[in-house]
């Protein structure tokens, strides 16, 4: 069971978050009221998510624990969901708390239907957990991707992570970020309704008008054993000139000629179209591909943060996979680490299938790498994948400019312990 801590003082709002925990099994909560308690919970319970209230009435307490945070890099590399009231407002948090590791933020209004959710998916994810702290003093550039199921209130909070980390980053302004949200947002459940689903515009105005609700037609659709399966493709790339996404789903595709003849016909309050005609407005570049089930966006950086190269891994190699391609095979010996960008890999021992690595891993090689020993396993791409490759000099000299990632290493080691002993224990493939 993960602990999730919560920063907070209202009893009211300490109230509610412990009802939406109170049939959760995956997780416990534990509300944090005072410097000794959040002191402890810190340093001690090694937790990977923090709740904070940023409209807590004692604003001197958040801010002694917010400064907390920013001093300690030892141990402190949490993903926080921040949550405020109508009082607030999120680009004014931003401003604020920018440079702790928000993943999230979010009304008091959206708790019961958000929070889990978010907590659920930066578990899965926890590779962006881990992003901030490398890319801001390692990697010189970044990138990843999500597998999204088809579920239409994930979007807005994958869309939000992925803003809100660009922002840390330096390439969007403020002002940029909700809109950018929006868009990411409407086009992830484009993907989901019209791809995945194959929710026809004619079927989905039919539903609407009718004042059913969309997230209703999906779970319908979703029925059928097949759809369900079907995910949306979400990848990111940012370097120092652009950001690239690329958004694709396993539906049929679209005629994208008749699609814009459409929009354009309905004009701007049509139901739908919403996310191309925005994206439209900010992107300086769309492209569908011919099949029509997948968009690639490119935004120009905005650099409203001077960055200077990280002297960490900004020179190392990365490798560009396709499914089939061998990381590296059992019994060699283990000069690199790899730093998971995206992907999946099969793990076999003696040609055996053991488990699976994906970028909730973070790292793969590390205990050959550590131990200059040789490899005990091979590790072969499953899909195509993208490794950052990590030569020993680099490692070592970023561990001695950076010693809490040798913490870091260590916490991701443990976590790889526990789902190797489960499979043991359950004699399934984990991931």
């Amino acid at each position: 069971m993960g602990a999730v801590g919560f920063i907070n003082t209202d009893k009211g709002l300490k109230s509610k978050v412990e009802a939406l925990f109170e049939d959760n099994d995956h997780y416990s909560v534990s509300n944090l009221d005072n410097k000794h308690e959040v002191s402890d919970f810190l340093d001690y319970e090694l937790s990977e998510i923090l709740i904070i209230n940023f409209s807590d009435m004692n604003r001197s307490f958040i801010n002694i624990v917010v400064n907390k945070i920013k001093e300690d890099s030892w141990l402190h590399s949490f993903g926080i969901i921040g949550v405020y009231d109508d009082d607030d407002r999120e680009d004014e948090l931003l401003e604020k708390y920018g440079d702790i590791n928000i993943m999230v933020l979010m009304n008091q209004r959206r708790l019961s239907s958000h929070l889990i959710k978010s907590i659920d998916i930066i578990t899965r994810e926890r590779h962006i957990i881990f992003q901030k702290v490398l890319i801001d003093n390692l990697l010189e550039n970044v990138s990843g991707t999500f597998l999204i199921e088809n579920d239409v209130f994930v979007a807005s909070i994958y869309s939000s992570i992925i803003a809100t980390a660009l922002i840390q980053r330096g390439v969007i302004s403020r002002e940029r970020k909700m809109m950018l949200q929006l868009v990411l947002a409407e086009l992830i459940i484009n993907g989901i309704e019209h791809g995945n689903c194959g929710i026809s515009y004619d079927e989905k105005s039919a539903f609407l008008e009718q004042g059913l609700n969309i997230v209703d037609l999906i779970a319908k659709k979703c029925e059928d054993p097949v759809i369900a399966k079907k995910r949306v493709y979400f990848e990111w790339s940012v370097d120092n000139e652009e950001t690239v996404f690329v958004i694709r789903d396993e539906g049929d595709g679209f005629d994208v000629n008749k699609l814009k003849d459409k929009i354009e016909n309905e004009g701007s309050m049509a139901l739908h179209g919403r996310g191309i005609k925005m994206a439209v407005r900010i992107a300086k570049e769309i492209r569908y591909n011919k099949k029509g089930n997948r968009l690639k966006l490119v935004f120009e950086n905005e650099h409203s943060v001077h960055r200077e190269t990280p002297e960490g891994f900004g020179h190392d190699e990365v490798l560009i996979l396709s499914k089939g391609d061998v990381v590296f095979r059992e019994g060699e010996i283990g000069d690199f680490l790899y730093y998971i960008i995206g992907g999946t890999f099969d793990v076999f021992v003696e040609d055996v299938l053991v488990g699976r690595i994906t970028p909730s891993d973070v790292f793969m090689g590390e205990m050959a790498f550590l131990l200059q020993n040789h490899r005990s396993a091979t590790v072969i791409a499953n899909c195509s994948s993208k490794l950052l490759k990590i030569s020993r000099n680099s490692y070592i000299n970023a561990i001695k400019k950076y010693p809490h990632y040798a913490i870091l290493l260590s916490k991701l080691l443990a976590q790889k312990l526990v789902r190797a002993n489960n499979f043991k224990v359950k004699g399934e493939i984990t991931e």
